[in-house]
């Protein structure tokens, strides 16, 4: 039988605890060894070497090793010696695993930071003596002492419980506090939700109000928080994200192209009679041309850049993939309490019985509604203090929120200087109202009795009833709690007062309309992302009258949007879900197993989903989410653990502003696969066509390195810097499969390939056929022009790729890094054309002053044939 079912003689017995006098040390020590510390399993941390194999484990730096391997084989066929273009590459790749590594180090420090919390200690009772232990020493048949603001540390049932109240919002999503009864029963037929099990308290929960005993249950893994740590386990992030996809899918790509390139070349020379050595270093010059050697490392630097960006926008990224995944994200599955809404009681609405007043606490605190809460603020237990120079308040919830709306007024110790406390009747869960007397300043006596309004109704005999209960039904239509406030005064106290002489003849005060509301920014945030093709849904374990309320005044749930229940969702299959997804904005009183489901349901809709949360309950979904946030702020442990990103200010505006910058990455790899591919294909179609042509291989394996490492890789580095240019979050989010050479990245970069070629190829053959400065034309000349240009034509393009406007509309200042990066780029390239040592490592030769004249005029057509087609046809370049 389930713990919560059992009756409290039963639990007794069953863990054979005194209920006066706790466990024995040798209870203690026994129950540890048998059931276990009070304490989850841990995940071990990677190792090194572990770390330094998964950040190898990608396509892309698998071709650069094999382009490696194949560099260090023709070196050692031609026998010079020189063996730095393999270094080159094999260094590339270390860069490319220390950024990863790094960064993720960094997260990990981060998530320790947020985590250094003091360990939390309960109060037990053992040998007949109470005593403060670590959470972690609870065992199984502890009897817990619990008290105002205890933190519960274990599943326990209760065998007392005096006007206790614990609040389940970690663990059940409902922002309302729990009533506990330790003697309540239940239907042995009815399914009891978690937050219907009155007669347990939870481990992760908090008690706001009352005290009582219970004894622990289960502990660890056997808790209901261990066994949401349990679905995590089964919940592990395998699949790759769908910039990884791509970038994989790429790397195939460039290694069938590789392939086939060198099938090619070996055809035509060995049809030609080339010698087979000079043949198949020509197919290697291939091979490394078709390798963008510094795609890795830009993509984990402009990844690394967005992370930057993002923590200083309150944002912590645990895993580097997540930026450019939240890019791509079209849904955001949001948890509400805490989350789009602030997690505290707020008083929005008054009506006072005397002339029908309704006032909006928004519009400011007038008379009447200052009567009704004035009264309602002596009839608490709040305790108010400061601390720090922040006022701060303890009690329950919706009493806090009472004495905090009056606060702009009057403080609650000033009001009961006017009325001092003579008598009080506490709340219970049974009679669901509370009872206070007063002196009256005007003579006599005042009893103010709140609570809820169909109890208090009946007992009313003066006021506006049936006004009150049309206002009643309307606060309950907005999702408002009502508390009704009623009054009796009176002349002389009696000698033996009793509850029923406070509560009699009562004449009804008013109502007053609390809720959680929303954050400020809520709303502006979920019109942000809808605008920007992004759906926000909500998914919370509270009512879904409440639920709906607060979707409704933020937008979430629009006009032919439907809500649907747990219990409702139950009678589903996955077939109808999936069928019926796309319809629901609202999945109110859900389990942490339904969140997953409905996580996995739209993912089978090829949606890339974000899911946010805070709580232990919303741990397994944001795991099983394509990225999962987590509040750093009010989330709780399990919940960051299982996060891919933290929000340190927990604000739900920062998602979308995370989307832009995910939006932002993901058009920087788009430019640079546009850079980087542009130069590479030109390579192959220069070789590729001299060869048909009878010239031979132009260009020699090193020129193409040096081309893809210094002319292509140090603007390409600064690509990462590049700023947005354009509004990201006006176009949609990018579709899970659709390519990364999508909306004319392809025919842009055929385009820019072909400008590229055709110069280069005009440069061989004027090279080899041109007589300039006294120089016979020769292949030397002919294959150092080709280098320059090639060289010279891919720097320049980085700014041509920059936006779809000119490339003079753009300031330096916009990302000057990428200026002096073409710049030293530039420089580089003419040192190693000039300098003789240089000349003679790179087999180029010296050429005169007109062959400069016409390589500085060939690398130029590219971008003032790219300038005048951004005029002629402005989208043709779109980015």
């Amino acid at each position: 039988m389930k713990a919560y079912r059992k009756g409290i003689e039963e639990t007794i017995a069953a863990h054979a605890v005194d209920s006066q006098k706790g466990l024995d040390a040798k209870q203690v020590a026994h129950n540890r060894e048998k059931f276990g510390s009070n304490s989850f399993e841990t995940k071990k941390k990677e190792p090194i070497w572990r770390k330094i194999l998964i950040s190898l484990n990608d396509v892309a730096t698998i071709i650069l090793l094999i382009a490696a391997v194949i560099s260090i084989v023709s070196t050692y066929i031609e026998g010079t010696g020189h063996y730095f273009e393999s270094l080159l590459i094999v260094g590339i790749v270390i860069i490319n695993s220390i950024l990863a590594i790094v960064q993720e180090g960094k997260a990990e420090n981060s998530l320790a930071a947020l985590q250094n919390l003091n360990r939390t200690q309960v109060k037990v009772m053992r040998d007949g003596e109470t005593a403060l232990i670590d959470a972690d020493d609870v065992v199984l048949g502890d009897l817990l002492i619990i008290e105002n603001g205890s933190a519960i540390a274990a599943d326990a049932r209760l065998i007392e419980a005096i006007e206790l109240q614990a609040e389940e919002s970690a663990l059940t999503g409902e922002s309302l506090p729990v009533e506990k009864d330790a003697h309540a029963t239940f239907d042995p037929d009815a399914q009891v939700n978690l937050g219907e099990r009155i007669t347990m308290v939870y481990r992760g929960t908090t008690i706001v109000n009352g005290h009582g005993k219970a004894i622990v249950t289960a502990v660890g893994m056997e808790t209901e928080m261990g066994t949401i740590a349990g679905l995590l386990s089964k919940e592990s992030k395998t699949a790759l994200t769908p910039l990884q996809r791509r970038l994989v899918q790429l790397g195939k790509n460039i290694s069938w192209i590789a392939i086939a390139a060198a099938i090619v070349v070996m055809g035509l020379g060995l049809s030609q009679g080339m010698d087979l050595k000079h043949i198949f270093l020509t197919a290697v010059s291939l091979a490394v041309a078709v390798v963008p050697e510094t795609l890795p490392v830009i993509v984990t630097m402009t990844l690394a850049l967005g992370v930057q960006k993002m923590a200083r926008k309150h944002a912590i990224v645990r895993r580097l993939p997540a930026v450019e995944t939240l890019g791509t994200t079209n849904v955001i599955a949001s948890d509400k309490t805490g989350t789009l809404t602030q997690n505290r009681m707020t008083v929005r609405k008054v009506w006072h019985n005397d002339k029908d007043h309704l006032s909006l606490i928004a519009d400011g605190l007038d008379d009447l509604s200052q009567d009704v809460l004035s009264l309602a603020t002596i009839s608490t237990n709040v305790s108010v203090k400061t601390v720090d120079g922040e006022t701060v308040y303890d009690g329950l919830p919706t009493e806090v929120a009472l004495v905090r709306a009056m606060a702009a007024k009057k403080s609650r110790d000033d009001l009961l200087s006017m009325y001092p406390l003579i008598d009080q009747i506490p709340f219970n869960s049974t009679k669901k109202r509370m009872t206070t007397v007063h002196k009256n300043p005007n003579g006599g006596y005042i009893a103010i009795t709140k609570g809820a309004f169909d109890v208090l109704l009946p007992m009313i005999q003066h006021g506006n009833k049936d006004k009150a209960t049309a206002i009643n039904t309307t606060f309950g239509r907005e999702a408002l709690r009502v508390l009704t406030i009623a009054q009796r005064t009176f002349t002389d106290m009696p000698e033996n007062p009793t509850q029923a002489f406070y509560e009699q003849d009562m004449t009804l005060v008013g109502l007053v309309g609390i809720i959680d509301p929303p954050r400020v920014e809520s709303a502006p945030a979920v019109e942000k992302a809808r605008l920007a093709g992004v759906k926000t849904i909500m998914i919370t374990g509270d009512h879904v009258e409440t639920a709906s309320a607060i979707a409704r005044e933020i937008n979430i749930l629009q006009d032919g949007d439907q809500t649907i229940t747990g219990s409702e969702l139950a009678k589903l299959s996955d077939e109808a879900l999936d069928q019926n997804i796309q319809n629901y904005s609202v999945y109110a009183r859900v389990t942490p197993t339904d969140k997953i489901r409905i996580i996995k349901s739209w993912q089978r809709q090829d949606a890339t989903i974000a899911m946010t949360g805070d709580g232990v309950n919303d741990a397994p979904a944001l795991k099983a989410a394509d990225v999962g946030i987590s509040m750093g702020e009010t989330g709780t442990d399990v919940a960051r653990d299982a996060s891919d990103i933290i929000l340190t200010d927990d604000n739900f505006a920062t998602i979308v502003d995370a989307i832009s910058e995910g939006r932002g990455v993901y058009i920087k790899v788009r430019k640079t696969i546009n850079f980087l591919l542009s130069a590479n294909i030109s390579e192959i179609l220069v070789i590729l066509i001299a060869m048909i042509l009878g010239w031979g291989s132009p260009l020699l394996p090193v020129h193409l390195l040096f081309i893809n490492l210094v002319s292509d890789g140090l603007p390409g580095f600064a690509l990462s810097r590049e700023p947005l240019l354009t509004n990201v979050m006006n176009e949609p989010p990018m579709a899970k499969n659709t390519s990364l050479f999508a909306h004319g990245l392809a025919r842009q970069i055929a385009i820019n390939a072909s400008l590229f070629g055709l110069v280069t190829l005009a440069a061989i053959w004027i090279g080899q056929n041109v007589v300039l400065g006294g120089l016979t034309a020769n292949a030397d000349i002919s294959q150092t022009m080709a280098f320059i240009v090639l060289s010279l034509t891919s720097i320049f393009h980085v700014f041509n790729i920059r936006s779809e406007k000119s490339l003079f509309t753009i300031k330096y200042s916009a990302n000057p890094s990428l200026v002096n990066m073409a710049f030293l780029a530039t420089l580089i390239t003419l040192a190693v054309a000039l300098i003789p040592l240089t000349q003679s490592l790179f087999g180029l030769t010296f050429i005169s002053l007109g062959h400069w004249v016409i390589i500085i005029g060939l690398s130029l057509v590219p971008t003032i044939v790219i300038e005048l087609l951004k005029v002629i046809r402005p989208n043709l370049f779109k980015v």
